[in-house]
């Protein structure tokens, strides 16, 4: 009697490999050419697994739960600091900074201001790849993350948003000094063709990362899942080139505004651990997280499954 096999399926597309970091630390997502978790059926490779970076503020945060701070302790005050006790901890793959200060509406801080924190705060971190977001407004990040990006010249951050409205003078800023820049859509995955078109007109495509946003748990989680699941399908599946590059899950963020995890910090692990899993299923490359324990979670989970 023949023995049965499991039958084998194999993809068109293969998702670009990109590189964030530069030297023995710089990480490199993407490459696969096949689903998340598939490749023990042999349908094709997964050369580089996702990665999980830790989230920085550029100034002492408010309302972050107290297991966090007591991790962490003093060295919030100071980005720096902070940079050097998340690395020391945790052993990252990246850290996601975020320059909530320039926000207009908050303390505005200059670009300048901002590009000598940064600068500080990756000169502590000794060399762990950075992604530097700014707020999401369209007149100021320009303005800040080329400040940033001229001040780290050469470093092959991540840089971003992109959005609609100002993804050329972003994109113009990481390709004059030598990083890799996100492309933001608002959940719509003709509307971020449409931003991959435009930004692969500046930068070489092996420098774009996808965020196509990451609502969490109990917050749009389904429909941030599918998604993500759409544009790796229309990527590996059918091979449409404007959709193959690595995606990063930002959901950190949201998680820790729910009322779940403001009220009970044991609930917000979970509600931040649920998330990253569902994420990696659906095929990010990259995941931010806050809080230490998710991370270690997160990080042994993959590494579980690579062994």
């Amino acid at each position: 009697m023949a023995q049965w096999k499991v039958p084998v399926e194999a993809y068109k597309g293969r998702i670009l490999e990109v590189t964030i970091g530069r030297g023995s630390k710089a990480v490199k997502i993407g490459g696969e050419n096949v689903f998340a978790f598939n490749q023990t059926f042999d349908e094709g490779q997964w050369p580089n697994s996702p990665k999980v970076a830790v989230e920085v503020w550029d100034r002492e945060p408010l309302g972050w739960s107290e297991g966090i701070l007591k991790v962490y302790g003093d060295s919030v005050k100071d980005p720096a600091q902070w940079t050097k006790k998340v690395v020391d901890e945790l052993s990252p793959d990246l850290l996601f900074f975020y320059l909530i200060s320039t926000d207009p509406n908050e303390e505005d801080r200059s670009p300048d201001e901002a590009a000598r924190v940064v600068k500080a705060a990756y000169e502590a971190a000794g060399g762990v790849p950075f992604i530097v977001y700014g707020v999401g407004n369209d007149s100021k990040d320009p303005e800040v993350l080329r400040k940033v990006a001229e001040a780290l010249k050469g470093e092959n951050l991540l840089i971003g948003p992109a959005i609609k409205e100002d993804y050329e003078p972003i994109a113009q800023a990481a390709k004059d000094f030598d990083h890799c820049v996100s492309s933001q859509a608002p959940m719509d995955i003709n509307l971020q063709k449409e931003m991959d078109v435009k930004l692969s007109r500046i930068l070489p495509k092996e420098k774009i990362v996808l965020d196509p946003l990451a609502p969490c748990v109990g917050v749009g989680l389904e429909y941030g899942f599918s998604i993500f699941e759409r544009q790796k399908h229309a990527a590996v599946s059918f091979g449409d080139e404007m959709m193959q590059m690595p995606m990063l899950a930002n959901f950190s963020f949201e998680v820790w505004k729910t009322k779940e995890a403001k009220e009970n910090e044991k609930m917000g692990i979970m509600w931040e651990e649920m998330t990253a899993m569902a994420y990696l299923v659906a095929g990010a490359n990259i995941l931010v997280v806050r809080h230490p324990e998710t991370y270690r979670r997160v990080k042994g989970m993959i590494e579980s499954y690579k062994g």
